[in-house]
């Protein structure tokens, strides 16, 4: 079963006048691949995935996979509807994808073991990793330790995206060692690492994508000192990244590098000119 660790980017999805820009989306893909990320994640919240419908969804996967090996790719499934949910699923499957990134269904609130239910019967028809999305400020419902010591159980359930703003559950997972323990919160990915959590699905990795993935490398040497300078070099920026709604702050500075428009869907809008400004700022004191 596949193990996954170092920098994953969560891709923002291009948008021209109102439509996919699909050379976009690949001409990213290949400079992040080519800046020594171990992965992307399609179809994420970053990706602004409800905004797309399930066949937009499946054409960016498609056209990632074009250029990213598919051992390189991740696919965001989420959802409230199961039969829906497997639907999209069995499509995923059809294409060479690393694993599934999944949420607990959102706004309904399940029960604990309602969630282990849920999780299980899409493992049960996975023909490659799960990596559990826990997100609780998103879907309204915190997943507790002994949900995920139930699901680690399942051999098809590998990994957490941990956005779950418990350090007492972060430390317990790692402990643990079943489950894979990716950071999803950006600013906390050098007190994860530090615990021994294996790496990061970071947002904000679109930006200085070297020095992210220079952490991972620090990390691996065990300098801690060298990895803490990486890591509050990058701190600035990473909070910048999240002063707007996710991911109109990114989408700005990856326009300033001409690699996309400025463009979000509904009900998502531009980063205000503050954060534009002090990104602009950001941006071109870092280039000099």
């Amino acid at each position: 079963m596949s193990s996954f660790s170092g920098i994953w980017v969560p891709l923002v999805t291009p948008f021209h006048q109102g439509e996919i820009d699909f050379t976009a989306l690949k001409s990213l893909c290949t400079r992040l691949l080519k800046r020594g990320i171990d992965g992307v994640v399609v179809c994420g919240t970053t990706g602004e995935a409800p905004m797309l419908t399930k066949e937009e969804q499946l054409q960016v996967l498609d056209a990632v996979l074009e250029v990213v090996p598919g051992h390189q790719v991740i696919m965001g499934l989420s959802g409230t509807h199961m039969p829906v949910i497997r639907e999209m699923q069995d499509a995923i499957l059809h294409r060479p994808v690393a694993g599934l990134l999944i949420p607990a269904p959102y706004y309904i609130r399940p029960s604990q073991a309602a969630l282990v239910a849920w999780f299980t019967e899409i493992a049960d028809h996975a023909t490659v990793p799960v990596v559990l999305y826990n997100i609780p400020y998103r879907t309204g419902v915190q997943m507790e330790l002994d949900t995920f010591r139930q699901l680690a159980k399942h051999p098809r359930i590998t990994a957490v995206k941990d956005c779950g703003g418990s350090i007492d559950l972060t430390l317990s997972l790692i402990a643990d060692g079943e489950l894979d323990v990716l950071c999803g919160e950006d600013v906390q990915i050098f007190s994860t690492l530090s615990l021994g959590g294996k790496g990061a699905i970071a947002a904000s990795s679109h930006i200085f994508t070297e020095e992210f993935v220079q952490l991972i490398k620090q990390f691996k040497e065990q300098d801690i000192v060298a990895a803490r300078k990486t890591f509050f070099g990058l701190l600035p920026m990473i909070r910048l990244m999240f002063s707007a709604p996710n991911p109109a702050a990114i989408k700005f500075a990856l326009s300033l590098d001409g690699l996309m428009d400025n463009e979000l869907r509904s009900p998502m809008l531009p980063a205000p000119e503050n954060v534009e400004l002090a990104v602009r700022g950001l941006l071109n004191q870092h280039s000099r």
